[in-house]
């Protein structure tokens, strides 16, 4: 996206791609950890409330994905659920179209 400023600079505005409507279809994906573990928080956002923690290779359903304005930019996050229900920054997760593969790779990490 391309914007003018006031004094017809140029400015280029980065062009994130929409959020995930939950209501779309039940699971958007699946995801595996794929770091030593991560805190699932009850919010999308860094330093929010931790429900809990998921080890490397454990096996989500992506739920939502919502893209988090921050003074760097802009962070993904993806709601999972498992053993909690709660938010995944999206680097964290490897996401896959299906579950057999999901758990394909999340076999391959464990191994």
């Amino acid at each position: 996206m391309l914007l003018v400023s006031c004094g017809g600079q140029r400015e280029e505005a980065p062009v994130l791609p929409p959020a995930t409507s939950p209501l779309s279809r039940p699971v958007i994906g699946y995801g595996v950890v794929n770091v030593s573990y991560t805190h699932v928080n009850a919010e999308p956002e860094e330093g929010g409330s931790s429900l809990g923690y998921l080890r490397r290779g454990s096996l989500v359903k992506i739920i939502e994905r919502r893209q988090v304005r921050i003074k760097e930019g802009a962070e993904a996050w993806v709601l999972a659920e498992e053993a909690y229900r709660g938010w995944l920054k999206e680097e964290v997760v490897d996401i896959y179209d299906n579950e057999f593969q999901a758990k394909t790779a999340a076999e391959s990490m464990t191994q």
